[in-house]
């Protein structure tokens, strides 16, 4: 017979990514948020709440690291099955995970989980080898990692956290990680050449890049206790839209010498990786040379430049992004680079 439990109930329970810290409900922002649990029964399933104007939440259900679900979340409350008749004696590993990235132009976007149903237990969690953090754009929300290869509509649906290569690295080093992303935004500008559309401004919130008035009270814009998740390396993926927002190629060194002040600060033990160069290598030598000059200001020796392979013909996936073959070859150039970095 199913049980159901609140999330503060749940005796082994991991919640994946920034949020507010309330467990009634847990409220999902970014991409690749989400729960993690392991399970001893035949059955269980989830109670989630979803609301949208124009952005539909999606999400996936990850069993024993395979992707057995991904769906579209409708508005209001639903169940969502995990898992059913399966052997009862078996621990199974589950994760439900928030698809798509935050969506600033949609005041009512809301993804919150309230509660778990199950027939069995709960068992322990094992830890984590490693905890990663990874600050990109739309490469890193996924973005054309669902649909058709020549398919260029931007929605919810062309989104993908699975299909990507920061699941993809952390599934290989067995680690967890938070994901910062935002399509469209850079280190200085967007591909449009907005200041405003930036991540560095919004780092130290909750989810500062949202609007709206609930957001606000759920406290997106409420300051993020670093001591919650003090990452081993951060990925910064960004520079991309920077090379096609703007010419000032002075103002994009400063901004990538800032953010690394930024996040050092945040981070005083992590090693910071930047990275680039999945979609075109044309801004490498101003972001090399801010990184030298901020490690040659700042004497920090845990900063690198890591190029990532570009995306050649045939390893695209929707709307001109990379698809699976280039992130999966992404994700092999950070996991040996972090393995080095690890010893």
């Amino acid at each position: 017979m199913l049980k159901d439990y609140k999330i503060r109930e749940i005796p082994y329970l991991r919640v994946l990514g920034r949020t507010n810290g309330s467990l009634e409900p847990v409220t999902l922002f970014w991409t690749a948020s989400g729960i993690e649990m392991n399970i001893k029964a035949t059955e269980a399933w989830v109670t989630v709440r979803s609301d949208y104007e124009l952005f539909e939440p999606w999400a996936d259900v990850i069993v024993d690291g395979a992707l057995s679900q991904r769906l579209m979340v409708n508005k209001g409350e639903q169940k969502i099955c995990l898992f059913r008749n399966m052997e009862g004696d078996k621990i199974r590993n589950v994760k439900l995970l928030r698809d798509t990235p935050a969506f600033p132009t949609d005041e009512k976007t809301l993804f919150q989980i309230l509660e778990v149903q199950t027939d069995g237990e709960f068992c322990p969690l094992e830890e984590p080898k490693m905890r990663l953090e990874v600050i990109g754009d739309s490469i890193t929300s996924g973005e054309g990692g669902s649909g058709a290869g020549g398919e260029m509509t931007w929605n919810s649906f062309c989104f993908n956290c699975v299909d990507n290569y920061a699941y993809m690295a952390a599934k290989e080093l067995d680690a967890i990680y938070h994901c910062i992303s935002q399509s469209g935004w850079g280190v200085f500008c967007s591909w449009e050449g907005d200041e405003k559309q930036a991540i560095p401004p919004y780092y130290e919130q909750v989810c500062g890049l949202l609007n709206g008035e609930r957001n606000k009270e759920l406290g997106a814009f409420e300051k993020w206790d670093f001591q919650k998740f003090q990452p081993d390396v951060i990925v910064v993926n960004l520079g991309t839209n920077d090379g096609s927002g703007t010419k000032d190629m002075e103002k994009v060194g400063n901004a990538v010498e800032d953010f690394l002040k930024k996040l050092r600060d945040c981070n005083p033990e992590s090693y910071i990786l930047w990275c680039y160069g999945m979609l075109g290598n044309g801004i490498q030598s101003t972001i090399e040379n801010a990184i030298q000059n901020y490690k040659t200001k700042s004497g920090d020796e845990r900063v690198e430049f890591v190029e990532l392979p570009d995306t050649l013909e045939g390893e695209f996936g929707s709307r001109q992004h990379p698809g699976h073959p280039s992130h999966e070859k992404t994700a092999k150039v950070l996991v040996e680079k972090i393995r080095e970095i690890a010893g």
